[in-house]
């Protein structure tokens, strides 16, 4: 299939929803490269680039040990040029309409026992204006809710950006202290299984979170970015500076006044 009939669908599918599920859209190799990718930076450090502790000192928590990865498409080539990937970049003109703009990459190993994500918006924390972010999540193992699947609540995408957690930004989307954004009455969460290779594309308001890896012994990887419209005019400041799908960083202003919850201004979650 084309990129314009992958595009399409997944246009038709993320209008109806807030989410649309594209299939294989890395390959085989892609996946592997980014797997030894973050395996690397993991065991070295990427140059001071990346920082854990070791299995002792994380006690009872696999995610110290195996913390997120910051913003990897800053110091790896691979990981930039996977961010932009032009399936990615043809699906993301589909669902925006105009020229996308690259303004985050993370990779998340959630090894077996590690503890889930509270349900959140990212627009909480991107703060974009006008408009919103879309994710790219793309998984790098096999997904589903034993190993803790990305929870789903599709049709909340037109929902306003809920601001409990405002006043504690401390407590994050992440850490054990989370505040969680309950699902609202009539809606429900979904969780997608998926293979090695399959990318959720979602809006910034969708409110989505993932559950714990109850696994012993099953990895849940994944690769993730957040994209926003070239129309963009501000964006919180942990996102700057922003990228074009050519590699270029392009200037945006920072959004200072907390966006939609006011007075608060979020940091990279």
């Amino acid at each position: 299939m084309s990129n314009t009939s992958i595009a399409a669908a997944a246009r038709e599918e993320f209008q109806t929803r807030g989410y649309a599920v594209v299939e294989s859209l890395f390959s085989p190799d892609e996946v592997a490269e980014l797997q030894d990718l973050f395996s690397e930076i993991h065991r070295t450090g990427a140059q001071g680039h990346y920082e854990h502790q070791s299995i002792e000192e994380a006690g009872n928590d696999p995610l110290l040990a195996y913390p997120r990865v910051m913003h990897p498409h800053r110091f790896s080539a691979l990981a930039n040029q996977q961010m932009r990937h032009p399936t990615i970049a043809a699906v993301l003109r589909a669902i925006l309409g105009e020229e996308p703009l690259a303004v985050q990459s993370m990779f998340y190993f959630k090894p077996p026992g590690s503890r889930g994500q509270a349900m959140h918006q990212d627009q909480f924390y991107l703060q974009v204006r006008p408009g919103t972010c879309v994710a790219a999540w793309v998984a790098l193992d096999h997904v589903d809710r034993a190993n803790g699947g990305m929870v789903m609540v599709p049709l909340t995408q037109d929902l306003p950006i809920d601001c409990r957690k405002a006043g504690d930004p401390e407590a994050g989307s992440y850490g054990p202290n989370a505040v969680p954004i309950p699902i609202p009455e009539g809606y429900r969460g979904e969780s997608p299984e998926l293979e090695p290779g399959d990318t959720i594309f979602f809006n910034g308001s969708l409110l989505h979170g993932s559950g714990r890896n109850t696994t012993t012994e099953r990895w849940r990887r994944s690769f993730i970015c957040h994209y926003v419209g070239v129309s963009c005019e501000t964006i919180s400041e942990s996102y700057h500076p922003l990228v074009t799908m050519e590699g270029e960083d392009v200037v945006r202003a920072k959004t200072t006044d907390g966006g939609p919850c006011g007075g608060w201004v979020g940091a990279a979650h």
